[in-house]
């Protein structure tokens, strides 16, 4: 995940959004799908087209819940909200 932005963006962002608890790790320094280890007997190990799948899948969740609070921003503003009220309502990832 952008530590900035709070977008996902790289495929453990997939892996986490799969399954519960631990089930995978990674088999070397490098967070790449060829260290990729699944540590849960009931789980398979995903493709890599499936984790970019799934990434792109939240990617696109998170852009269209990003689109929506920067219009519901601009309809405050236009309303006549400051930037700190509007920041305090929307917390951290709100500029």
């Amino acid at each position: 995940m952008n530590l900035q932005t709070g977008r996902p963006d790289h495929i453990e962002d997939a892996l986490v959004r799969m399954h519960i608890g631990q089930w995978f790790g990674w088999n070397g320094k490098e967070k790449i799908y060829a260290n990729l280890i699944i540590h849960d007997d009931t789980k398979t190990k995903p493709t890599e087209e499936e984790l970019n799948a799934k990434l792109v899948e939240i990617q696109n969740e998170f852009d269209g819940k990003e689109t929506k609070k920067q219009s519901a921003k601009s309809k405050l503003e236009a309303l006549g909200l400051t930037t700190e009220e509007i920041k305090e309502a929307f917390g951290i990832w709100a500029y």
